[in-house]
């Protein structure tokens, strides 16, 4: 990258956004002093959800306020764009901008705010009370709350699938599942949830939980104890961003061992090449790496540490800072309101801490370094890794606008493996595309036949199809499912007995 003096913005570029500037600034300036002499009705409300509300626009120092607000951030995304640099150093500052601007807003201050100034004139200073309440409640709690707490327990109304926790050691809990289907495919299917946080973003509710969705059709039941288990020959895994990387290089080490377990593998959200890795990338270098290194790596001086849950869930926060820090700011503090229930961000406030090796391993080896996509360039459980190896027929999905996987990242894992590869393209976000259930009829999908090198060339020769990927995936999935069998009509085996109902008490405990 660039040193800091390299990075400068053209002088024509800056010498025209000044231009431009002025003259937008001093029209605010005339229409608010217009409005002030003639004691004018109100304008329309502005373009932006922020100041959405009347009480912005009828008051005159306000609607100017945010007026020169919007104009600011304005001016500062054209600088960032106009800014010369590698694209590295580019984005960072991008990314910087966006953070200045969410902050800056003047509706995150009760002295600019003339919404929650009403509110709590209103209710005669409840308002700022019950905010101060709620923030004293996050200060303990470690985050931002962004949805009502309260109305979710883990086992109650979120992670419900009924199924018993089969084995354990001091790392995870293996649950089985219990069939819902009088017939099941002799081949178990194994999910492989994403460790930066807790597995039930696949078991939200009944109604938009993939794990039950799956054990309507056929069991889920690692690799070793599930076939032990189940006493089959293969079996299927399902892995979800990370989880799906951790799956592969499983799967790379075992057929290093000569050992094929998978008849299938699907990749949800997953990369396998590191070459653009979203925003994620942005934070990760070598000035950022060796200090995780040194404090919670496997070498480090006292031992391998954590990553902090409450860390993580800040960090992936701030990567959309409006939308998931300062609205909820806004809301919770400045208004005393309660954010409404939702599943998913109750799940996402649910964090888990990483283990400090774990996650040094994958800054290094694959966000930084990407050696991952490399044959036989790392190692795992004393075995080279080579995805190649694996062979097995591959399911990868993506989505359209994930944020921290990039689609078109995703999909150069088609040219990482070798087996059988069906690459689906799934509208929407990193979870929000993935968690769609076919009953709710929402969004839709891209099939393609053709697997070309180029992305787009893939997406221009693909085909959109209504509804979930679901779907699709399930009727992939029943083609390397085995044969039907009776469903088992108790958990476990006689090595492997239930140990505690599902979900257990290891996702119950708080990070």
């Amino acid at each position: 990258m660039k040193s800091p003096q390299d990075i400068k913005v053209p002088a024509q570029a800056l010498a025209q956004l000044q231009a431009d500037y002025l003259k937008q600034a001093g029209q605010i300036w005339i229409d608010f002093a217009n409005r002030i002499a003639a004691n004018g009705p109100a304008k329309p409300a502005l373009p932006d959800q922020r100041f959405a509300a009347s009480d912005w626009a009828e008051n005159p120092a306000a609607a100017f306020t945010a007026q020169l607000y919007l104009l600011n951030a304005r001016t500062l995304q054209q600088m960032a764009e106009s800014i010369e640099g590698d694209e590295k150093t580019r984005e960072r500052i991008r990314f910087a901008v966006q953070q200045l601007i969410a902050a800056g807003s003047p509706s995150n201050f009760l002295w600019f705010n003339p919404e929650a100034q009403r509110k709590a004139m209103e209710t005669g200073g409840g308002s700022i009370t019950q905010g101060f309440l709620n923030l004293l409640k996050d200060l303990e709690r470690g985050h931002i709350s962004q949805t009502d707490h309260d109305a979710f327990e883990v086992g109650r109304n979120v992670a419900t699938t009924e199924g018993s926790v089969v084995y354990e050691n001091e790392l995870f809990q293996l649950i089985e599942y219990k069939p819902l289907t009088a017939k099941v495919h002799a081949r178990p299917l194994l999910f492989v949830s994403p460790c930066i946080n807790k597995y039930y973003i696949l078991d939200l509710q009944p109604d938009n939980s993939l794990i039950r969705w799956a054990v309507e059709h056929e069991p889920v039941e690692a690799m070793r104890v599930v076939l032990d288990i189940t006493g089959s020959d293969k079996l299927n895994a399902l892995g979800f961003c990370i989880g799906g990387m951790l799956l592969s290089i499983a799967l790379a080490v075992q057929a290093r061992k000569g050992f094929h377990p998978a008849a299938s593998f699907t990749l949800l959200t997953t990369l396998l090449d590191f070459a653009d890795a979203g925003v994620l990338a942005l934070h990760v270098d070598e000035a950022s790496v060796q200090p995780r290194e040194r404090t919670i790596g496997l070498h480090a001086p006292n031992g391998p540490g954590l990553l902090k849950g409450s860390e993580l869930a800040n960090v992936f926060s701030f990567l959309r800072p409006e939308s998931l820090v300062w609205n909820y700011v806004v809301g919770n503090y400045l208004k005393g309101e309660t954010p409404p229930p939702f599943d998913l961000l109750y799940w996402n406030g649910d964090s888990t801490n990483l283990p400090g090796p774990l996650a040094c391993w994958c800054m290094r080896n694959a966000y930084l370094e990407n050696k991952l996509k490399l044959p036989d360039a790392l190692a795992a459980c004393g075995e080279k890794i080579d995805l190649r190896t694996i062979g097995a027929p591959a399911y990868i999905y993506a989505s359209q606008a994930d944020h921290l996987v990039p689609w078109t990242s995703a999909y150069r894992s088609v040219s990482l493996l070798t087996g059988e590869r069906r690459f689906v393209l799934g509208a929407s976000g990193h979870i929000a595309g993935v968690i769609n259930p076919p009953s709710a009829k929402k969004r839709s999908y891209w099939l393609g036949n053709a697997q070309p090198e180029d992305s787009q060339q893939w997406f221009e020769q693909a085909v959109e199809q209504p509804g979930s990927w679901w779907t699709d995936w399930g009727n992939w999935l029943q083609q390397h499912a085995g044969k039907q069998i009776p469903a088992p009509k108790k958990p476990g085996s006689r090595k492997y007995k239930p140990i505690e109902p599902a979900p257990g008490r290891y996702v119950k405990q708080k990070a």
